[in-house]
């Protein structure tokens, strides 16, 4: 009875995670209503963030019997934090300049399609036939919704698009790298200094890019409370949750519980945005999560973990 509680709380804690990690989108949107830019708005979160990473990267290393990282491993820590928190989050925040939460998020969701391509063109993993019709799918699904947002939504959305999808490939890349490391690091000590590294990322890029540093302090209040929400809530508290959530069910079970992500957004975004629900949203949505799914459940044989 005991590990039955523990597992319906380490599946409600991956919902929950999923959830606010969807609704990071959301509260982007409703800060850009504000006139804030990508980048300044980007390094406030990011500044807001990195008291929590450092507190967790210090609770990850408190047991003194923790080993030091090795030279190879802290660099390839920093540098994965680059590319999947900095440079992903970047080119998110760009994207969402032009095109909608649901569709945002239903392009991210495909990233285990780009896993899969990178590791059949680069460790030779075979792609079966159930693999290219779960690509077919989500493919599918992102298609319909792609068209239906160029012919009804304002904005750029191909760009939009492009930038997102963008995200997407550098998000996969960090999920690559990361693979091996983390088991020897520690998923929280990795997730805490990777975090840390691309704060330092981001806030370099403010320096560096924006002429009027003092533009970060001239914000409307309603951006500081949203990039403090956006920071707990969709930023840390959401690699706790998935953390404990993986340590109840495992990563499989996890990993299949998080689909409910993209219909979160779509309702998170209805809610607070007034994006539109719409027949073809749904059935994209649907087509997307039933390929990304067909690629994430343990193939005939495999025991999930």
């Amino acid at each position: 009875m005991a590990d039955a509680s523990s597992r319906l709380v380490g599946a409600l804690m991956v919902v929950a995670a999923a959830t606010a990690f969807s609704a990071k989108a959301v509260i982007i949107k409703l800060a850009y209503r504000h006139g804030v830019d990508a980048v300044t708005l980007l390094a406030l979160r990011m500044l807001f963030s990195a008291p929590l990473f450092a507190l967790l990267a210090w609770w990850a290393v408190r047991d003194p019997a923790t080993p030091s990282l090795s030279g190879p491993d802290l660099r390839g820590v920093l540098m994965l934090g680059l590319v999947g928190y900095y440079l992903a989050s970047y080119f998110d925040f760009l994207g969402l300049q032009h095109i909608t939460a649901a569709l945002e998020r239903l392009i991210l969701f495909v990233h285990p399609t780009f896993v899969l391509i990178f590791s059949a063109l680069l460790f030779h993993r075979r792609i079966t036939h159930r693999d290219m019709a779960a690509v077919a799918l989500s493919y599918l699904g992102i298609g319909l919704v792609f068209g239906n947002d160029v012919l009804t939504q304002p904005g750029n959305v191909v760009l939009g698009s492009f930038w997102v999808l963008l995200s997407a490939l550098f998000y996969s890349a960090y999920l690559l790298g990361s693979g091996r490391l983390v088991g020897r690091v520690g998923s929280l000590r990795f997730a805490s200094y990777a975090g840390l590294m691309s704060c330092g990322g981001v806030v370099a890029h403010y320096l560096v890019t924006t002429p009027n540093l003092h533009l970060i302090l001239e914000q409307p209040r309603p951006v500081y409370w949203l990039a403090i929400l956006m920071a707990v809530v969709s930023t840390v508290l959401p690699i706790v949750l998935t953390m404990e959530g993986i340590r109840r069910i495992g990563a499989s079970h996890a990993s299949i519980i998080a689909s409910v992500g993209p219909i979160a957004t779509i309702f998170l975004g209805f809610a607070f945005l007034g994006e539109p629900i719409t027949a073809i949203q749904l059935g994209g949505c649907g087509l997307v999560m039933a390929g990304i799914l067909s690629i994430t459940l343990p193939k005939k044989g495999r025991v999930p973990g």
